[in-house]
Order: C-alpha cells, then structure tokens, then sequence
C-alpha cells in the first residue's frame, strides 16, 4: 500500500529479530517509522549503570536500523503525547508495540491507545517480552498456578504462539534527539570482544557464551565467583534478545540446559502473577502479612546498601551490585533474605532499592523474588525459610574468592576466618595485621537472635495461631 505508514515504539525490546511488534509492522505497511520515548519518569529514577546500558542499546539499535536505510527517532517527554502526536505528524494509521506487565507499562499504554483512538490511529499490541503471553498458561480449572511447579508443568508443553514473519518495509530515516552518551557500556562480568558490545551483536555472543556453558549450570549456577549464569538477565531485560530465542539457543537436552531454560519458566510466572494481580507491586500476595511490624532500620539499612554489615558474604554482594549495577543471583537471594529477616526491615523498602541500583531490574521479577525471599508471595514453602549468610558463604563461597574480590580488606584471611572473621582469635587477626571493627566491622546483629525475632514476628501475624 504506496504511503502506508506504521509506527514500531521500542521499548523493552530494543532488538529487530525475532521481535513480533517489528515484524507485524513491517510486513503489513509499506514503511515504518523506528520510535524511541525518553521517559523521564523511567529514565530520572534509574541508577547510573541502567541508564548507560539503556544508552548502549539505543545507540546500537541506532545504528541497526541506520544500516537499513533509516533511522531511530528519539523524542523525549511523556509517551502518552509524544506518540499520538508523532502519529500525527507521520500520518501513521498503526502503532506497533510488544507489551509489558508492570502497572506503569499497563497503565500508560492504555493512556497512549486512548490518545491514538481519538486521532483515529490504530493499536497492534504483541508479548514480545515473554516466551507466552499472560493467561497461555493456566491450570485445568482454567486460572492461574499459584505454586511454580505446576505452572512450570504446562509452561513446558504449551506451544509457542505463531509469530509473523519480517517484511520488506521501508525504514524512515527520520532523527529526532541525539541519544545520550552515557559512561561505559556495562555488561554483566568481565566480557571482551563481541560479547562486550551493546544491543543485537552482543546479546547474541553473551547467548552463545550461556549456551557454551549450560551444561554445567546446574553445578555451577550457585557459585558467584565464576560465570556460572548465563548473564542475560540484562539483555532480556532491555530485549537485545528474545527468551524464545533463548529457550531455542540453550536447548534442554542435558539437566544443566533444562535447569536454564526453566529459569525463563520462572521469568514468565512472575510476570503473569503481576499481568494478573497488579498490587503485588506493593501488597503481599499472602495477606495476612500486611499486618507485620517492620522496623524503621535506617542505620541498618544503610549499611546493608552500603556493604558494612559485618556478615562479608553480604557485603560482598551489596559492594558488587553498587560498583556494576549487578550481583549473582544467590547473593541476591541471601543479601534479600539478610534484609527482610535479619535486620526486618519490609522488603518493598528493599525492592525498591534493587529496582533502582540494578542493571537488570525488571518489575514482575524483582517483586516476586523479593515476595519469595520474604515469604509473603506465591511460595509453596514456609516462611521460616532464612538464609544464613555464614553458611550460604561457607558452602557457595568455600574459598573466600568472591569475598576477596568485592571485600578486599579481608583479602589476607583465610578460607575459614574469612567467613566470620569475630569468631577468629585476636592473635590469628593479629598475624596478617587485621583488627576487627577497625579494617572491617563488627556484625551490627547476633544471626541467632535475629533469626529468632522474625520467626516471632511472621509467627505472630499468621491466621489461627
């Protein structure tokens, strides 16, 4: 159709293969115009390193869509006048998108449609973030697993939904603003080559990387010193990559494949539970939670952000994640777990800090890890469930590597004092010219009684005690 226009709005999904919303576009009209929104109320509350690697991106989608002919349009301002009035201006009859499940997303897109139907121009959603969309995978009863296992169960057999294939549309070689610079592209770990670059190119080395190693995964996924991960989290987080792309790639013919690829099962559920139940954000999914007595922690708290808690397998974790915007998974999960049951500070207080500092952050999947640690989300386990960092330390960190790299204070300890250096002599301390609370504190809590005092508390809140 000879002056067909359509609008493709990237946002979570800054790639051109394998992406529903570019390819629907691109094989109906006759050109499409490449659209990018500066949201200031998304781009303002990220930490540094997410914006550099948003920037990144950008630039490399950029130059994609350059050596195609066209160009990326980048305005700034609020989408919900920004793309019904470039919508306008272009003469677009479609706009293109692949759609989210945070409250933000879903609110906001519902704004835009709203303005575009008003000028009279179309709306083409698709779930190009997920490997199946919300309410694909549902119980026998036809609702929505609460229990991963299960969902896990039908996520694995349900077929792929049918994607259309790319067409030969003309780009637009429209610019608008000039994408920020930013500092130094971050990536997960120390990559070089390929797999350091931004966008498509390095999306597709780190996958190759992940699916070189993914064997091992299952023995290796644990230990934070090595790159046990795949390390996409980030690439699936801005769509430099598809996880149906990824679930493809990895494959599930050895444990260590399948565990992986289960990982992208537990991506989705998180993401139907909030499509489904969107105060998850800020509400336990287990109500009668809501009724306990968190502890206005600041000091501990900043420590804990800080990484001087005195407990080094957390400080570890919290000193990786605020110089790279990154941190292992079971780090995560421990230094969470240090927070909401230990120091009993409310998680959503340290959710919100992950969102902001985390490269990869991701709305459906911090909220349901830091309801899972917690224990007040879909979770079939009890919520006595604390992580002892001690021993988390001992067991995935036995030689103190990791500690090592981000706590190097500690660096001359060995591999047993390194893990609870108070419990060490002050003569062993001595001999490598440590003092504790002087080179590295003191633990700010007792692990005992910590732990006994959550128990107590979530105790106290539960239904016919």
């Amino acid at each position: 159709m000879a002056g067909d226009c359509a609008v493709v709005w990237f946002r979570r999904d800054l790639r051109l293969d394998d992406n529903p919303a570019w390819a629907a576009a691109t094989s109906a009209h006759a050109s499409v115009l490449a659209v990018f929104v500066l949201d200031p109320r998304l781009v303002g509350p990220s930490g540094p390193a997410r914006r550099d690697r948003l920037f990144g991106d950008l630039r490399a989608l950029q130059q994609r869509l350059r050596d195609l002919g066209g160009d990326l349009l980048v305005r700034a301002g609020d989408p919900v006048d920004v793309i019904p009035a470039t919508a306008l201006e272009f003469s677009v009859g479609t706009v293109y998108v692949n759609l989210d499940v945070s409250p933000f997303a879903v609110e906001r897109d519902a704004a835009v449609r709203q303005a575009l139907d008003a000028g009279g121009v179309g709306w083409n959603g698709q779930w190009g973030t997920l490997v199946h969309p919300p309410g694909a995978v549902r119980t026998a009863a036809g609702g929505l697993s609460q229990v991963f296992t299960p969902f896990h169960k039908v996520w694995a057999r349900t077929a792929w939904t049918q994607w259309p294939e790319a067409g030969r549309a003309a780009v637009l070689a429209v610019s608008g603003e000039s994408i920020p610079s930013g500092g130094p592209y971050p990536f997960v770990a120390d990559h070089h080559g390929t797999a350091a670059q931004p966008g498509e190119l390095g999306a597709g080395a780190r996958l190759i990387a992940a699916a070189d190693r993914a064997d091992r995964y299952a023995d290796e996924r644990n230990t934070p010193s090595i790159h046990g991960t795949s390390e996409l989290s980030a690439d699936l987080k801005f769509g430099t990559i598809s996880p149906r792309t990824a679930a493809q790639v990895i494959g599930e013919s050895t444990p260590g494949r399948a565990a992986l690829v289960r990982q992208l099962a537990w991506r989705d559920w998180y993401a139907h539970l909030l499509h489904a139940t969107p105060a998850l954000v800020h509400s336990p999914m287990k109500p009668q939670y809501a009724a306990i007595t968190w502890l206005d922690d600041d000091a501990g708290f900043l420590a804990w952000t800080e990484g001087r808690t005195g407990f080094p397998f957390v400080d570890a974790g919290m000193r990786q994640l605020r110089a790279t915007g990154w941190m292992h998974n079971r780090v995560r999960m421990v230094t969470a777990s240090f927070l909401v049951k230990n120091l009993l500070v409310d998680w959503r207080r340290g959710e919100a800090y992950f969102r902001h500092v985390l490269v990869d952050a991701d709305t459906s999947q911090n909220v349901g890890n830091w309801q899972w640690v917690a224990g007040t989300g879909p979770d079939a386990s009890p919520y006595n469930r604390i992580f002892n960092p001690v021993l988390q330390g001992q067991r995935f960190d036995p030689d103190g590597a990791y500690i090592r790299t981000w706590v190097p204070e500690l660096s001359d300890l060995d591999a047993v004092s390194i893990h609870e250096p108070w419990a060490a002599g002050p003569l062993d301390l001595a001999a490598v010219g440590f003092t504790l609370g002087v080179d590295y504190p003191s633990p700010i809590i007792d692990l005992r009684e910590s732990r006994q005092r959550a128990l107590a508390t979530y105790e106290a809140v539960r239904p016919g005690r």
